[in-house]
């Protein structure tokens, strides 16, 4: 499998959450949606500061970047084998998370065939701990087929003056990001619709 699908998008939110307004990381990066930061190439800051989004841009926006950012170097490390979606869905995580699957020697291992190496040395990449059980749950989709989505997401809000992320509610979201892969562009060459999707809203 070569491209993204939506269970692979519900495995990355479930690992995230959503913010729907700009805030401040751990290290006081400003930050929106699924753990997007200006770094990505789509502009968060003063964008999205004290404008929450609806939850349909906010997973928008993350879409086109996982499809057009992330997924070319994932199956770049790929090289020629044939990914399946549990093994993609895994280290498009990864690479989401670390921005390292280019150098990360687990990957290089597994293409060569040595599984084993390749699940242990995923785990060299669990600094801070508190990646450990992310790392964790990766290793378990990619090497033994296990999903960790549930169609749901956890939505938080935004504390202030601090602009840290607070705990909302758990949200359901399969139907929306199910809708959003429908909604999507077909590669070109395309008739251009009268009607304006998700996609031509991103560059509004």
């Amino acid at each position: 499998m070569r491209e993204l699908t939506p269970r692979i998008a519900l495995e990355l939110i479930a690992h995230e959450g959503i913010v729907t307004e700009a805030y401040k990381d751990s290290v006081g990066v400003w930050t929106w949606s699924v753990g997007i930061t200006d770094a990505s190439g789509h502009k968060v800051f003063p964008r999205y500061k004290d404008k929450p989004q609806p939850l349909e841009h906010c997973i928008g926006v993350y879409l086109w970047l996982l499809r057009e950012k992330y997924l070319p170097p994932v199956l770049a490390a790929f090289g020629k084998h044939d990914p399946s979606e549990a093994e993609l869905g895994a280290a498009l995580s990864f690479h989401w998370n670390t921005g390292a699957i280019a150098r990360a020697s687990w990957i290089g291992r597994f293409v060569k065939g040595d599984v084993d190496g390749a699940r242990k040395s995923m785990l060299d990449w669990a600094r801070p701990k508190e990646l450990l059980a992310r790392r964790r749950k990766e290793q378990a989709l990619f090497f033994d087929g296990q999903w960790s989505e549930e169609g749901t997401a956890l939505v938080y809000g935004v504390a202030k003056p601090s602009y840290k992320p607070v705990r909302g509610k758990r949200v359901e979201v399969r139907a929306l990001v199910e809708g959003l892969f429908a909604d999507a562009p077909a590669p070109a060459p395309v008739a251009v619709a009268e009607k304006k999707t998700w996609f031509d809203r991103l560059f509004e």
